[in-house]
This record gives structure tokens, C-alpha cells and sequence, in this order.
């Protein structure tokens, strides 16, 4: 087994600097946005789930260039997926040869979709409905819930069995499927200087980076990984205003899962989860009574339990995939 790394360059330091240019080209994005005007004009703006940020006139280079440089991105992480797990290097602390790659790779292909977008705009929306790409990232968050039931427990600290059958397979492969979910989702969108697009890009920036540091302690550290899954509360919300749609059932119904689930990740003593629950439910009675109404509270239920229902389903079909693949081995 070849656990040899970079013991010279820590990997806290790399997620540093990764989180540091994450945030830098965030801002590069909003600036050449103004400078840089992309092409026009766009697809008008239609009611319910549609995504207006397409050319209204695609060709094939605007098409080709979005789906060759997804397509190369995604072949690029999965072949580093299969050589880590084939090499089994081992976590530490230190960065492997392959992460170093990742990370280089990542930042290659960021550049090379800015300047995609800016020469041709369009990607993969124009081909793929949005359902596909909100879906993907969704679907991400709920396998992350099923992973670390082993760890946190799925209801207040308490671990479901099922849910921990499925967690095992699901932390053998689940890089191979996170990889897809961010790639696709990354070029789905053009990378314009909207607050939603910008929220969203920082968001897969920062979930590229931690997928570039795989096997190494970083890799698991408890505050950066439960970071990653709360970042999405930010993204809704700033959507939801940009949009002028409802935002406070994703608000208060995502910190519902946090002090349902993920709080139980941290070494929190008791008394402190007591308080932040506390917080928690006087907030929402707070954003309903000043917001849309106390009696839209029912609001606050639909996430979680739409959340938990994907978990106890996905578990099922993993352990019934797997058993189907044993079988046939």
C-alpha cells in the first residue's frame, strides 16, 4: 500500500489557499461580468421551473464547447477517483501527488469555463432541464445524511440501522457520483455575476476543492464538511430573493436539519444544542410572524421530511443495488 504524500505542505493549507482563490474568483467573475458583457440576447424569462440564462440562437460551437469541457472535467475526476482508490494512499495530514493533481485540474478547467462563458455563454442548460441540476446537488446532501448517520445519528443523535447499511456502500463510491453532481452542475450554468450565480459558483468552487482532497485528514474534518452542507441555506436564500420566490420554508426548514441531525456531528455538550434549538424554533416563530404569516409554519416541516422520506428510499435502493450486484457476482 503506497501512503506516500507531500508531508511539506499540509492539507489545512491547501484548503486554505483553495478556500482564498474560491473567494478571488467569485470576484473575478462579478468584475469581468461588467466589463465583459456576454453574449446576448438570452431566452426571455417564462413562469415556474425555467431557466432563462440560455442564448435564444445556440450553435454548435456554443453547444461543443460546453459539453467538451464538461466531458473532459468530468473524465479528468473520475480517472483521479479510480487511481486514488486503486492506490489506497491512506489519509494524512500531508497532500498526495493525485490531490495536488486534482486541485491543478480544478482550477485549470474554472478558467477554462470563464472563458467559455465569455466567448460563448451557453452551457448545458441549453440541452438539460433544471430540474436535472437542482436534482443532482440535492440528491448529494441527501447521501451525505445517509454517510453520516454512522457518525451523528439521523433523529437527534439516534442511528438508524437501515441508514447505516446504506452508508457503507455509499462511502465506498459516493466520490464517483459527488464528482458528476458538481461537475454537471458547474457547467450546467454560465458563469455570470448574478448574486445567485456567484453565491452558487463560490459554492462549487469550495465543493471542488474538497473533493481535490481526498485522502487526507482535511478531507474529514467535521466543521469544513458540515460548512459545505449549511453553505446551501445561503445559496437558496439568495436565489429565492433574486427570483422573487418564497425563501424562508428553505431557510428554516434546512436549520431544522441541523438541529434535528447535523448538530449531533459536533462535540457540542448538551446544554449548547438545547440553546441552539431554542434559537432555532424562536426564529422561525420570528420569520413567519414578520414574513408570511404564522400561518404558514406548516412551511417549515416540508424540507425535513422530504429530506428524511429521500433517505429512507435511497437507502433501500443502495442496499438493494448492492445485494443485486453481489448476487451476481
Amino acid at each position: 500500500m503506497n501512503r506516500s504524500s507531500n508531508k511539506s505542505f499540509d492539507s489545512s493549507w491547501a484548503l486554505a489557499a483553495g478556500i482564498a482563490f474560491s473567494v478571488l474568483f467569485t470576484a473575478f467573475i462579478w468584475y469581468s461580468g461588467t466589463v465583459w458583457p456576454t453574449p446576448a440576447p438570452y431566452l426571455p424569462e417564462r413562469p415556474g421551473f425555467w431557466y432563462e440564462w440560455q442564448l435564444a440562437e445556440p450553435t454548435f460551437r456554443t453547444r461543443v464547447t460546453a459539453w467538451s469541457g464538461y466531458l473532459a472535467h468530468q473524465l479528468m475526476l473520475w480517472g483521479l477517483i479510480w487511481y486514488a482508490k486503486h492506490r489506497q494512499p491512506g489519509y494524512t495530514r500531508g497532500l498526495h501527488a493525485v490531490n495536488v493533481w486534482a486541485l491543478g485540474g480544478n482550477a485549470l478547467f474554472i478558467g477554462l469555463h470563464w472563458l467559455q462563458t465569455r466567448l460563448w455563454y451557453d452551457g448545458l442548460a441549453q440541452d438539460m432541464h433544471e430540474a436535472t441540476s437542482f436534482a443532482s446537488v440535492a440528491v448529494m446532501l441527501v447521501v451525505i445524511l445517509i454517510m453520516e448517520n454512522h457518525r451523528r445519528g439521523l433523529f437527534f443523535g439516534r442511528k438508524v440501522a437501515l441508514v447505516s447499511a446504506a452508508g457503507e456502500v455509499a462511502r465506498k463510491y459516493h466520490g464517483y457520483y459527488f464528482a458528476w453532481a458538481i461537475v454537471y452542475t458547474f457547467w450546467y450554468h454560465p458563469m455570470e455575476n448574478t448574486s445567485g450565480h456567484l453565491m452558487g459558483f463560490l459554492y462549487m468552487f469550495l465543493l471542488l476543492l474538497q473533493g481535490s482532497l481526498f485522502f487526507t485528514r482535511t478531507h474529514l474534518n467535521r466543521y469544513w464538511t458540515l460548512t459545505l452542507e449549511m453553505l446551501v441555506i445561503v445559496h437558496a436564500v439568495l436565489v429565492g430573493m433574486m427570483n422573487g420566490t418564497r425563501w424562508e420554508n428553505f431557510v428554516t426548514g434546512l436549520l431544522g436539519l441541523f438541529v434535528i441531525t447535523q448538530i449531533y456531528g459536533l462535540p457540542w455538550k448538551r446544554r449548547v444544542r438545547f440553546v441552539a434549538t431554542v434559537a432555532y424554533l424562536l426564529s422561525v416563530v420570528l420569520i413567519y410572524y414578520y414574513g408570511r404569516g404564522l400561518g404558514y409554519l406548516y412551511e417549515v416541516f416540508m424540507i425535513p421530511v422530504l429530506d428524511f422520506a429521500a433517505v429512507f428510499l435511497l437507502s433501500l435502493l443502495i442496499i438493494g443495488s448492492a445485494r443485486l450486484v453481489q448476487g451476481r457476482g
